[in-house]
């Protein structure tokens, strides 16, 4: 093979994820630290493994990561977009199960901007009759 680490950036949010993925045994680090420890416990890390159990691809690769902006969900899914993208640089017939799963779409949502003469997006100062 002539490149054996292929790079993809994933984005939920505020949170960036720089994703590298390597044919290995399934280990993945995020920001030098095992995803068990920086996530804390297992609850998130079924969304991590999504990418590869939709193309079939479980333990088959090693993916290393850097995390930035946005809480620990966000980041989740910035990972997991991340991976797929990734996957799709090694493979590109690998495009249909991830779409399906729809796992190469970037997440619109974000966050409101607060308007002017209001507290917040959409909350108002509280009123008073009297």
């Amino acid at each position: 093979m002539a490149q054996d680490r292929f790079y993809a950036t994933g984005k939920r949010k505020t949170a960036i994820a720089r994703v590298w993925i390597t044919p290995g045994s399934g280990k993945v680090t995020v920001n030098t630290m095992s995803a068990e420890d920086y996530f804390g416990g297992t609850f998130k890390l079924h969304r991590i493994e999504r990418p590869f159990k939709a193309t079939d691809n479980v333990e088959k690769y090693d993916v290393v990561a850097t995390l930035k902006g946005g809480g620990k969900s966000a980041q989740v899914d910035a990972l997991s977009h991340g991976i797929s993208r990734a996957l799709l640089e090694f493979n590109q017939e690998l495009r249909l199960p991830l779409k399906k799963s729809g796992l190469l779409t970037r997440d619109p949502r974000m966050k409101e901007r607060k308007k002017y003469g209001q507290k917040g997006a959409r909350a108002k100062f509280q009123f008073s009759k009297r």
